[in-house]
């Protein structure tokens, strides 16, 4: 059995072993972390996975009036801090920006996290955060693709930013698997919103290899459904080939199979098969027949 919470709205996903809990979605439930139980929302119901999973960590129950205050009272105090930090940067004149808090009541201390396009010292920042929330105070700098998961956003698609939703670790991204996809070499275009290279490049990139190892190659001499013609084309996302048809020039889309397939798998598949007439020669099935 498996479930899986998040912290925040669109956050990111944590998978727990429900044991003997059953919550149901949008249901509060206690998270066991090292600094204690949390408060987090069921996001995903528990149910059963195929694959063997351990090392999971154990759901602690569902969370109580008391749990739930002390979570409110610290979301209180996160925004607090914030308001601070802000009012304080300015005083101060430093080129940062919050990005989030943290806060563990347990040992009341605050972590700061912010972006900088440089390093900044902020020694006197910490000092004066510390003595205006009566606490100890961390401050962490942190990359544009963190600031972009942490805070949240619409992608070029138009969609939340896929780290910000289910994307767990970042892979490093080149400039090749924009060319293998045919996508134009232009950074406005290719970038996310931090700046960087898109980071569905890298995990729809094995799509591509593959659709590239079994398709035509653009130029080939292909048979289709209506007629022989050249690949002028590829639509990986649509699993399918533009063809050019001999007969008029017409273009068509057919789907992969339909010009991949041995000719007994094409016939078979769209019903064209007919009985072989005596003195025919065999089908051999070639790989573009």
């Amino acid at each position: 059995m498996m479930m899986a919470v998040s912290f925040t709205r669109y956050g990111r996903l944590y998978y727990l072993d429900p044991g003997e809990h059953r919550p149901k979605v949008g249901d509060k439930v206690l998270v066991p972390t090292d600094a204690g139980p949390e408060v987090a929302e069921c996001v995903w119901a528990p149910q059963w996975v195929s694959e063997e999973v351990d090392g999971l960590p154990v759901c602690a129950g569902l969370a109580g009036e008391e749990h739930l205050g002390r979570d409110e009272a610290n979301r209180r105090r996160r925004a607090e801090a914030r308001s601070v930090a802000k009012r304080l940067i300015k005083r101060h004149e430093l080129p940062m920006k919050i990005v989030g808090i943290d806060h563990l009541d347990a040992d009341n201390v605050y972590t700061v996290y912010f972006s900088a396009p440089h390093r900044v010292d902020f020694r006197a920042l910490v000092r004066d955060l510390a003595r205006n929330l009566r606490a100890r105070v961390e401050l962490r700098q942190i990359g544009p693709r963190d600031e972009a998961r942490l805070q949240g956003g619409i992608g070029p698609c138009g969609r939340d930013l896929c780290c910000a939703t289910f994307l767990k670790d970042f892979e490093p991204v080149s400039v090749r698997m924009a060319k293998d996809q045919d996508l134009p070499v232009n950074p406005l275009r290719i970038a996310g919103a931090c700046g960087r290279l898109m980071c569905c490049l890298k995990y729809e990139h094995p799509l591509y290899q593959e659709f590239r190892a079994s398709a035509p190659r653009v130029g080939a001499a292909v048979s289709t459904p209506e007629g022989a013609g050249t690949v002028v084309g590829h639509s990986v996302p649509s699993d399918s080939v533009v063809v050019r048809l001999n007969d008029g020039g017409r273009r068509c889309s057919c789907s992969r199979a339909s010009v991949c397939s041995p000719r007994r798998q094409h016939d078979a598949r769209y019903g064209d098969a007919r009985p072989a007439a005596d003195g025919d020669p065999p089908d051999q099935g070639g790989p573009f027949s």
